[in-house]
């Protein structure tokens, strides 16, 4: 595919922005090659600054639960921008998308609005610290929870994909707070309790890791983590910025039947724009300021075009109760031809899915923690990946991130896709 624009604007790019983007996700460092540049998208399908049309499967790394600039979230948007897009003061769309949150999500009593992912993580885990009047937390390899210090130890996501789980800039201070267990070994977290009785404030994890590629917890083990900390005195978190609405209209905590103290979303929230939000129980939400001693601020909190975009996504996920199924029937599709085509090339990938979340693994075996994930094949990945996005799919330029299906793709788009996929094993395995 002619790529110059895309080229051109990098090279522009690398003159003004760190490395050419705004964040490392965006790059195809990990694949060998340099990002494009995307102009538009409408549906399935994003357009580059070249014209170039691909079947897009990150979706702005999870949100477009519906696809790319649907009609219902413009129209909301639309509306909210003749009233004026930043007050920095109450509005009553805060007080309705927080009243359809709570409706929606049973563990959540109280929310709090944020700007992203990263803001709902670090304020959680402030809450969690000044409610038990601890220091120490506990997150699991290769889970990412956004890059506040003291989650960049042993994280997933871009840290992981570009090879420095362990970020510079964080100090020791911060570090000797952060305990490191192994995702679903549940020994490994209790030792660490075990070893720290009575200091451990939290413990917060994906309940669907989408950050070490698509890895879920087991539900033995997470019921191990409600219980231990049900004895220990330690608020459970769950970071659900990206498994929230997106895997069930309750996020993964209603497929797993547990219920966390505190938890944070993201993403669909906003209706991709930028938004961020943690709730949780009654007792613990009210320590925060203005009412409590916990502080936590910010401007554009809540802001009106984040909250009519989100309001609108989340009426329309609750008044349309057969989303999730037809989800499921596009995901399992896609699923089954992938390992369909993975049987023709006598591999035996691993390959992990829970909804419309899904990744397959370059490697051999059961992929259920960081240690089994990093065993993949991540040069073959590289080609892989360029094979799908020169034939028009868009894959995220990483082995540890997640497949996105939407609402918006067709069987048409299904069927080129695992069609494409067969040509770049087959092209890879020959």
């Amino acid at each position: 595919m002619n790529t110059t624009l895309s080229t051109y604007f990098f090279n522009e790019a690398n003159r003004y922005i760190p490395g050419g983007v705004n964040s490392p996700a965006r790059s195809f460092k990990a694949v060998a090659g340099n990002p494009v540049f995307i102009e538009r998208g409408e549906g399935s399908k994003i357009y580059d600054v070249d014209k170039n049309e691909y079947i897009d499967y990150i979706g702005s790394w999870g949100p477009h639960l519906f696809g790319h600039n649907p009609q219902f979230i413009k129209e909301a948007l639309f509306d909210a921008v003749e009233n004026g897009v930043s007050f920095g003061a109450p509005t009553e769309i805060e007080v309705k998308m927080a009243k359809l949150i709570i409706d929606m999500v049973p563990s959540i009593d109280m929310v709090r609005m944020v700007n992203s992912g990263t803001e709902a993580t670090m304020s959680a885990i402030r809450l969690a610290r000044g409610y038990t009047k601890r220091d120490k937390i506990i997150k699991f390899e290769g889970c990412y929870h956004g890059h506040a210090d003291y989650f960049l130890i042993k994280a997933g996501s871009g840290a992981l994909t570009l090879g420095v789980p362990t970020s510079l800039g964080v100090t020791k201070n911060i570090v000797k707070d952060t305990l490191i267990a192994e995702y679903n070994n549940f020994n490994s977290v209790k030792n660490l309790i075990l070893k720290n009785k009575k200091q451990i404030a939290a413990i917060i994890i994906e309940p669907i890791a989408g950050n070490m590629g698509v890895v879920p917890a087991d539900k033995t083990f997470i019921k191990g983590l409600r219980d231990l900390c049900n004895e220990e005195d330690i608020v459970l978190i769950f970071d659900e910025v990206m498994s929230g609405f997106r895997v069930a209209a309750g996020g993964a905590q209603e497929l797993l039947g547990i219920k966390p103290d505190l938890t944070t979303l993201g993403k669909i929230i906003g209706g991709g724009l930028p938004v961020g939000a943690f709730g949780g129980k009654q007792e613990i939400m009210e320590m925060i300021a203005p009412i409590g001693p916990v502080y936590q601020a910010g401007t554009l909190s809540g802001n009106p075009l984040a909250m009519s975009a989100g309001y609108a996504v989340l009426n329309y996920i609750k008044n349309n109760p057969d989303l999730y199924s037809a989800l499921e029937d596009l995901s399992s599709y896609l699923a089954n031809g992938f390992k369909e085509n993975v049987k023709r090339v006598k591999k035996n990938f691993a390959f992990n899915r829970v909804g419309s979340m899904m990744c397959m693994f370059f490697t051999e075996g059961k992929v259920t923690n960081f240690k089994t994930a990093v065993k993949s094949d991540t040069l073959v990945y590289g080609r892989y990946f360029h094979e799908m996005l020169n034939k028009g799919i868009y894959f995220a330029p990483s082995q540890f991130e997640a497949i996105f299906v939407s609402a918006a793709h067709t069987k048409e788009d299904l069927d080129k896709t695992i069609e494409t996929h067969a040509e770049a094993l087959s092209a890879i395995y020959k």
